[in-house]
């Protein structure tokens, strides 16, 4: 079984910019390391002579850039355009400071400047992109100034062409090989951005269809009031009736249809209670048990004695303050196992760790395929009425609220497994975890 408390934490999405911060990171510890071992080939294999303190001098800078942008993402706030040019135009700087002291513009690896402008035109803003561009330009123009010429010796200095052309070979591979590993994490941050705010919008309409659902039940709520009410007074008029006190059938009748108006008259009160805050306008204390065995006892009397079997697995008790939105939601899916399976409905509570498990199984057809897919979504039901598939939606939505979450399954033994998981925190009286 899946751990609930894995659920019940959603990927976090980090910013694109903070997400671009690190990949230019990695990319400059890869150029770090390149460089360190290119100076080793060339001044140790190749016997080249190079001026290695200007060279490892840039070779720090870039070290401490490094450590300026891993500053920048602990910080935990987004990274901007400007910080992420500033270090782009940083490494331009550092280029053309290497290329200088290693042969200028007659140096192969002068392509690398197209690597820092293909890089600041993913990631940057148009006006940043010609930017880096402006900057590799007066970097290759003033390469053309001064450069320190590499002194080649036998039996390069007999074909230098030749050891451009194979210089110019690895630095195309060079080239070619970050560019596609670049562009490929780009490409999955992208499309990351795109399912978050994919998501980002979902939700937002899943909220604003609460938000109008949840005015629409109030409004019902106040217009159902009176004539509940006279429903009440009505009912008890003919109870006490002389003319109908002797008939003990229709005592019976009006008994039960005084229960179920009551019963109404309690489901509009709860409305109008929650239709503020998540824990209603006036929240109740009570214990994680006792409001448990309510749940319980309010399905059992709905039902025949004997469907619902409760199983209280949940430990040492925990002072709550009672939610009449997630007490409203639970019950829904109470009613909705009872619907299609009246014979029999478990309810189990338990706890892992910090975590409040509850499932709700039944006997019934289980769950579609379409239903699984698209659990939590409203209007998607198995029942075929109109307005089906609210109960689901709105305990998702719910929990989401309480920093929760559910799953749906089918049981092997037959029937459906709803699995809600809650912070027990989330209900948890402020003065303490004591009953």
């Amino acid at each position: 079984m899946t751990s609930p408390s894995a659920l019940s934490a959603a990927p976090v999405k980090v910013p694109a910019g903070r997400r671009n911060m690190a990949l230019l990171v990695q990319l400059r510890w890869l150029a770090v390391g390149g460089q360190l071992a290119t100076i080793g080939i060339v001044s140790g294999q190749m016997g080249i002579s190079l001026p290695r303190t200007p060279l490892l001098a840039a070779i720090l800078v870039l070290i401490a850039i490094n450590f300026i942008s891993a500053a920048l993402l602990r910080r935990g706030r987004a990274v901007t355009n400007a910080e992420l040019t500033a270090v782009l135009l940083f490494d331009v700087a550092a280029l053309g400071w290497q290329l200088h002291h290693s042969g200028g513009l007659a140096n192969p690896f002068a392509s690398l400047f197209l690597l820092q402008v293909v890089i600041g035109a993913i990631l940057l803003t148009p006006r940043s992109s010609w930017a880096i561009v402006v900057a590799a330009l007066i970097a290759l123009a003033a390469l053309r100034i001064g450069p320190t010429p590499l002194v080649l010796p036998q039996p390069y200095a007999a074909d230098p062409m030749g050891l451009y052309l194979k210089g110019s070979f690895v630095c195309f591979l060079l080239i070619a090989v970050l560019l596609v590993a670049f562009v490929t994490r780009i490409s999955r941050n992208l499309r990351d951005s795109d399912a978050a705010l994919a998501a980002s919008r979902q939700r937002a309409a899943e909220e604003d269809h609460i938000v109008r659902m949840g005015l629409l039940a109030s409004g019902a709520a106040h217009e159902l009031g009176t004539p509940l009410s006279t429903l009440s007074v009505l009912i008890g008029d003919w109870k006490a009736a002389p003319r109908l006190s002797d008939d003990q059938e229709l005592q019976e009748d009006l008994a039960d249809m005084d229960t179920a108006v009551q019963r109404c008259k309690a489901i509009v009160s709860g409305i109008l209670m929650s239709a503020g805050e998540a824990r209603g306008e006036a929240p109740q204390l009570t214990t994680m048990r006792t409001s448990f065995n309510e749940i319980v006892a309010h399905t059992r009397a709905m039902r025949r004695p004997g469907t619902v079997e409760f199983n209280d697995r949940f430990g040492a008790d925990v002072a709550i303050v009672s939610d009449p939105a997630l007490r409203q939601v639970i019950g829904n899916v109470l009613d909705n196992a009872a619907e299609v399976s009246p014979d029999w409905t478990s309810f189990t509570t338990s706890r892992d760790g910090d975590m409040l498990v509850i499932e709700i199984a039944d006997r019934g057809p289980g769950f579609s395929e379409e239903m699984l897919e698209n659990f939590g979504q409203p209007y998607r039901s198995t029942k075929g009425r109109p307005g089906g598939g609210l109960g689901l939606f709105l305990l998702v939505n719910v929990l989401r609220k309480l920093g929760g979450g559910a799953s749906v399954s089918n049981r092997d033994a037959g029937g459906a497994l709803v699995r809600i998981f809650l912070p027990i925190s989330a209900l948890a009286r402020p003065d303490g975890d004591a009953a």
